[in-house]
């Protein structure tokens, strides 16, 4: 049984031609546990609330799937699987296998990240908690989302950092660019913390 605020959600995202297109041919990849998440989830519903175009803002549709086979090959030949897939959509498809991250999180971010359990894991680490979304679709087609903080931030426009992972620079970075896309947002300072448990428990 879904409650309001995940059937608002749904209604909004998809609504959105993009989220809808990958939702239907992600399957057609043969990953397992995979989840569309991020930015073209979170930021189609700030364009909703602001009136804004579908897709304003919007960069890449960023896709996880989670397979113990951490090699670049394995994955690699699931990206240019993807590519193909979804060539004419108007945003790139970032395909990422979520149990090689820790491999590179470091180069990248500046600071190590443990290897994530599974797709859950590492959307609970995003560097905001407004990012923490994932949706996904069961074999009839029927959509699954995954919401660990719920929606009050989302729809709020708030921006919260998540101090699970990643480091200040990485939120105040993130949080400067949506804030110059989106200024309606309300972007809290860096703290460190956790979100809270009434946060954590949504």
């Amino acid at each position: 049984m879904r409650d309001r605020a995940e059937e608002r959600f749904l209604g909004i995202v998809l609504a959105d031609s993009t989220v809808r297109a990958v939702l239907e041919r992600a399957p057609a990849l043969g990953v397992g546990d995979w989840w569309l998440t991020a930015g073209v989830l979170f930021q189609t519903v700030w364009n909703d609330l602001t009136g804004r175009p579908a897709g304003t803002g919007i960069r890449d549709a960023d896709l996880f799937y989670f397979d113990p086979d951490t090699s670049w090959d394995a994955e690699d030949a699931v990206i240019r699987a993807g590519a193909e897939l979804f060539a004419d959509l108007p945003v790139p498809v970032e395909i990422r296998n979520e149990a090689r991250v820790h491999l590179w999180y470091a180069d990248r971010f500046g600071t190590p990240a443990p290897p994530f359990r599974d797709c859950a894991d590492a959307i609970d680490s995003f560097a905001a908690v407004c990012c923490c979304y994932g949706l996904t679709v069961d074999a009839e087609g029927v959509p699954h989302v995954y919401a660990p903080h719920g929606y009050d931030d989302l729809f709020s426009m708030t921006v919260r950092p998540n101090g699970r992972l990643a480091p200040r620079h990485v939120y105040e970075s993130k949080a400067a660019r949506w804030l110059g896309e989106w200024p309606e947002l309300t972007v809290l300072p860096w703290d460190g913390n956790r979100p809270g448990p009434d946060l954590a428990a949504g």
